[in-house]
């Protein structure tokens, strides 16, 4: 009977983490693919209401309609390195739920290019496209959160950041300031109800980076990963849903790596 009654408790707890985000208004930049799709589906599946933001409309759509069937979730289309748009998605999102509990910055990306050839364009781009739109984005949604005195902002970095790599200069660049950016935020507003964590992955298996590099390139990413293989955009969501949720409550400024053991080596 003991045992019984002891595995209904566990059951209890483990669907009250289920729904660990339920009823939060969640904002996710970069939403219609990737770490920022995985991201969206989950967050909703753990009771979350969701506004994926993304420029791609086909895309964002996509998601949106494939998670709807299961939760609540809308998107928003805009490029969110102009810091006007980052205010009408924030606007959005309160528009539709009444406040903001949840941003995540996941939007971003980057490419190898040597530094000789480096373009101002390209370098400049690299910042906008990474540190810029975090940085807009955190500004628009701190105002409300300050408000509320409580919210939740995760930055998703890279171990690039964390680690040199040769032409990634732009990209190493644009994401230490994100990590770095980060730890500042989080001291500034620690004491006013507001948490701000990030999440460094490491080569994270897309379809995307499967067109990109090939099976044979794939094998040489997966050498340089103890844990035996690349990870998922499921695994850095299941990452940014726990330092979003009350389970992280004691969690600020710290950048979680979601690495395979990559830059423990």
């Amino acid at each position: 009977m003991a045992i019984v009654k002891s595995g209904i408790l566990d059951l209890s707890r483990r669907e009250k983490r289920v729904k660990s985000l339920s009823e939060k208004s969640i904002v996710v930049t970069g939403g219609g693919s990737g770490i920022g799709a995985a991201t969206a589906r989950l967050a909703a599946e753990r009771g979350g209401r969701v506004l994926i933001v993304d420029r791609d409309e086909a895309a964002a759509a996509a998601i949106s309609e494939s998670i709807s069937r299961s939760g609540n979730v809308r998107y928003f289309i805009g490029d969110i390195s102009d810091p006007a748009t980052c205010e009408l998605a924030v606007a959005e999102a309160i528009d539709q739920w009444g406040r903001l509990d949840i941003l995540v910055n996941n939007a971003g990306g980057g490419r190898l290019l040597p530094t000789e050839d480096l373009t101002d364009e390209d370098w400049r781009g690299m910042q906008a496209g990474n540190l810029d739109t975090a940085f807009f984005m955190s500004r628009a949604a701190l105002r409300p959160m300050l408000a509320q005195a409580a919210g939740v902002i995760v930055n998703v970095a890279s171990v690039h950041g964390q680690v040199g790599l040769a032409q990634h200069v732009a990209y190493g660049a644009a994401k230490g300031g994100v990590i770095n950016m980060t730890r500042a935020m989080a001291l500034e507003f620690a004491g006013r109800g507001i948490r701000i964590n990030a999440v460094s992955p490491g080569v994270i298996r897309t379809p995307a980076f499967d067109v990109a590099v090939g099976e044979a390139g794939a094998q040489a990413f997966i050498d340089l990963h103890p844990i035996g293989r690349l990870g998922t955009p499921l695994d850095v969501a299941k990452a940014i849903c726990f330092l979003a949720s009350e389970e992280a409550a004691f969690i600020t400024g710290t950048n979680l790596l979601v690495d395979g053991g990559f830059t423990a080596q």
